[in-house]
């Protein structure tokens, strides 16, 4: 078997990709302004994953690690925004926020929100069907 095909400068590069979140900011030509997302690695995503950890409790002296799902999907999200630039701190001074996660939340609609995490997910391969990727393979 030949391995060239899985070496890390043959591998397709993954980049940006632009979509509308929302009709509510618009551009100085009366369109919608897209934001801009792009994949993280495995590496970030075990980090992020990593500073989500909770302690449960599961029995009376027993705990156990948790990934607080909420918290996790919010860091990814900022993690994979390009534009707007959530860490500008203008942009948190406008919104009376501090942190580029706690802006994200603020500045959409739950509505919104829930749309970036679908850009995310599907950006970052989690969207992708293995049956697809299989018929994919055949042909």
């Amino acid at each position: 078997m030949n391995l060239q095909a899985f070496m890390a400068q043959n591998a397709r590069q993954v980049g940006t990709e632009k979509r509308v979140v929302s009709d509510r900011f618009i551009g100085e030509e009366g369109k919608p302004i897209p934001f801009e997302f792009k994949a993280i690695t495995g590496e970030e995503e075990a980090a992020i994953r990593k500073s989500c950890m909770v302690k449960v409790k599961v029995k009376k002296h027993i705990t156990m690690d948790q990934v607080d799902q909420a918290t996790f999907l919010g860091k990814v999200a900022v993690a994979c925004i390009v534009y707007p630039d959530l860490k500008n701190e203008e942009l948190q001074n406008s919104y009376g926020v501090r942190g580029d996660d706690v802006l994200l939340k603020t500045m959409l609609l739950p509505g919104e929100y829930q749309e970036v995490l679908n850009i995310v997910q599907e950006i970052n391969g989690y969207e992708k069907d293995m049956n697809e990727l299989r018929d994919e393979a055949k042909n």
